[in-house]
């Protein structure tokens, strides 16, 4: 791998990063062609239906290739017919000679086909350059293909003393003006948030992300609300976001209670309960099957808890504020049985920890 190679591959996923949160159940996919070391042409993946990132840029491209041109593209090229025709037909067509790949495609049914096509029919094919770049990119297209279940993104704010409210519950604000900005932005690249029916009752969030970027987009939401507490009044159910609202409740709710939260973008689910909870590995099927790959969870001390205990949980990102509580009747970031030794307490690998404004962001994936 030359600095070339990672200087292009470096744009193609900087290309393929627009496309997160907006081509669910497809990846986020970049690609540049270059030519004599300069980029003549890019492209990304905007949304499900529409050109992948190969055709995007070949589309882009002015004039003829010549048997130099390369092109880098973050994910393996398709190999088989969607609702789009396969990328390495158009790639052929092009005339191009020479593909850099950063990573194989995910999916067991179809990963190195693509590859060793254009090679059968003589391009020069490279891959593995960013290849962990490019797999932390695709983490929720990843699992979601091998398990067609949703990748998990657990975030929580947090005092130093480990805190995400006073015992009033009292929490705005924890972080900065940064931080919040910072999820706003993780919120407009997932497909989903999610909260218990606990935090609307407590705090009427919107959930949005309040971005003024032209490409933001808002998130659907979540409510996880096992006997339908939430309020017909909740600012969510009645806001102009373009987005679903899926409150997820038992099988036994009264359907009267139903029909009066249930608005054009806001569908209740019947969702299977175990131990009086909403079962929480069968709503990530649910989920699953409605093409939702990534959701940013956002949900008190018990759900998460729940969702920690229950190992659904893919992903941390905890925000630490400078602050101290100084008390122990604070509600801490999750509730339930905990481990009894501390050598059996949840560790988190591959981590990575950076300041965000005045607070600090630890981002690591759980070690169950």
């Amino acid at each position: 791998m030359s600095d070339k190679d990672t200087i292009y591959m470096k744009k193609a996923l900087e290309i393929a990063s627009k496309g997160l949160g907006k081509t669910s159940p497809n990846p986020a996919v970049g690609a540049v062609i270059v030519r004599d070391n300069r980029i003549i042409a890019k492209g990304y993946h905007k949304k499900a239906g529409t050109a992948h990132a190969e055709l995007e840029a070949i589309s882009n491209l002015k004039g003829k290739t010549t048997p130099l041109d390369i092109l880098y593209v973050t994910l393996e090229p398709c190999n088989h017919h969607g609702k789009t025709p396969p990328c390495t037909k158009a790639i052929l067509e092009s005339g191009i000679k020479n593909v850099v790949v950063g990573m194989k495609d995910p999916n067991p049914k179809v990963r190195g086909g693509g590859m060793e096509y254009l090679k059968e029919n003589g391009v020069n094919v490279r891959t593995g350059v960013l290849e962990r770049e490019c797999v932390e990119l695709l983490e929720s297209f990843t699992k979601f293909v091998k398990t067609g279940r949703p990748f998990i993104i657990a975030k929580s704010a947090l005092t130093l003393d480990g805190f995400t409210a006073t015992s009033t519950g009292h929490s705005m604000w924890i972080t900065g003006e940064d931080a919040r900005r910072y999820v706003h932005r993780l919120r407009s690249q997932v497909d989903a948030v999610m909260v218990g029916v606990g935090t609307v009752i407590a705090d009427d969030p919107l959930l949005t992300s309040r971005l003024a970027a032209k490409n933001s987009r808002n998130p659907h939401r979540i409510i996880v609300d096992t006997h339908l507490r939430i309020s017909p009044d909740a600012r969510l159910l009645n806001d102009d976001a373009d987005v679903m609202n899926f409150i997820i409740t038992g099988e036994k709710v009264d359907p009267e209670r139903i029909k009066r939260v249930e608005r054009v973008n806001t569908s209740v689910i019947r969702c299977p309960v175990k131990d009086s909870h909403i079962d929480l590995a069968e709503l990530m099927d649910i989920l699953g099957k409605k093409s939702i790959t990534s959701i940013l969870f956002e949900g008190g001390a018990a759900l998460m808890g729940s969702m920690i205990g229950e190992r659904l949980v893919d992903k941390f990102m905890i925000f630490k504020a400078l602050k101290l509580l100084c008390a122990g009747d604070g509600i801490p970031m999750a509730t339930g049985k905990g481990p009894v030794c501390m050598n059996d307490s949840l560790k988190l690998e591959r981590t990575k920890i950076r300041k965000v404004g005045s607070d600090i962001l630890i981002t690591g994936y759980p070690v169950y």
